[in-house]
């Protein structure tokens, strides 16, 4: 029982809801502003993971360094797919019909894509490096450096993330075309041009976490699964296209996978995330924040 109020398990909990708060919402953006199920966002993460692990291990740059390169890359390949396939998808009525359902294919074909190229470029092996390393003593926990430069710059972003959407005139144009897409555009929102900034900002975010990650954890070129269905369950938790609720639904999920894996074993790892994730789905289907169908 001591060990479940252990600071140790706190500070890998706040690492954790860190990350997956950052993972979940570059995914909930593009969903919450265009519906398109980003069934790729895990590799476009690993992509950023790569471009830290190429530059560290390569030319010697930190990944300090090196994740505004991955920024960069995913930011510029979410602006290209949106140009080159969803502009065009988006003006067309027949497809945009069905533009929720057509975008589960095109992004899995995108995943194929991004997993064989990595997996050319660097080999199936999984890749790790040495990047800050050392034990630091916080709060009676013996923490890696490098998680916690993970949670600082994880929840930073996120918290940066929040006040844009808060505050700035573009952050609420696009909570305007998430809450009512039709209604923005009558009052002189240019959707095609949020639309090209939240596929570049959902990428960007999904590079800055694979970024993060890559100095913590093993990546490979089909890593990026089991991170894309975390994120799915993260915003079906919190509401679909409810930014406040992914970062609900990634404190959740962080709490049951550390907490509930020490209060019980590894092994029920998924027992408990599904069985919490249905539990609540059967008293909220709509989500935690999410709002009720009229």
């Amino acid at each position: 029982m001591d060990t479940l109020f252990s600071s140790q398990l706190l500070v890998a909990m706040l690492v954790l809801a860190a990350v997956y708060a950052l993972i979940a919402l570059g995914l909930n953006l593009i969903y919450g502003t265009m519906r398109l199920l980003n069934v790729a966002h895990g590799e476009i993460m690993m992509l950023g993971g790569y471009v830290s692990y190429w530059a560290f291990v390569k030319l010697g740059i930190v990944p300090l360094i090196s994740m505004l390169a991955a920024i960069l890359l995913t930011a510029i390949l979410g602006a290209l797919c949106y140009l080159t396939i969803f502009k065009a998808v988006v003006r067309n009525r027949a497809l945009a019909a069905r533009l929720e359902s057509n975008s589960l294919l095109i992004f899995f074909g995108l995943s194929i894509i991004i997993q064989n190229l990595l997996s050319l470029s660097f080999s199936a092996d999984p890749r790790s490096y040495a990047y800050l390393d050392a034990i630091i003593p916080i709060i009676g926990a013996r923490v890696e450096l490098n998680r916690l430069v993970e949670l600082a710059i994880g929840a930073a972003a996120t918290a940066a993330c929040v006040i844009f959407f808060r505050y700035s005139r573009l952050g609420l144009a696009i909570r305007a075309l998430i809450q009512q897409r039709d209604a923005a555009s009558l009052i002189g929102i240019d959707a095609e041009k949020i639309n090209l900034l939240v596929f570049s900002l959902g990428f960007a975010i999904a590079g800055l976490a694979g970024s993060l990650v890559g100095m913590t954890t093993a990546i490979s070129p089909f890593g990026g699964f089991s991170y894309t269905i975390s994120a799915f369950i993260i915003i079906i938790l919190g509401g679909l296209g409810n930014l406040a609720g992914g970062l609900l639904g990634a404190v959740l999920l962080s709490f049951v996978e550390i907490y509930g894996v020490a209060a019980t074993s590894s092994a029920y790892r998924s027992i408990l995330v599904y069985g919490v994730f249905i539990a609540i789905l059967l008293v909220r289907p709509q989500g935690l924040l999410g709002r009720k169908s009229a």
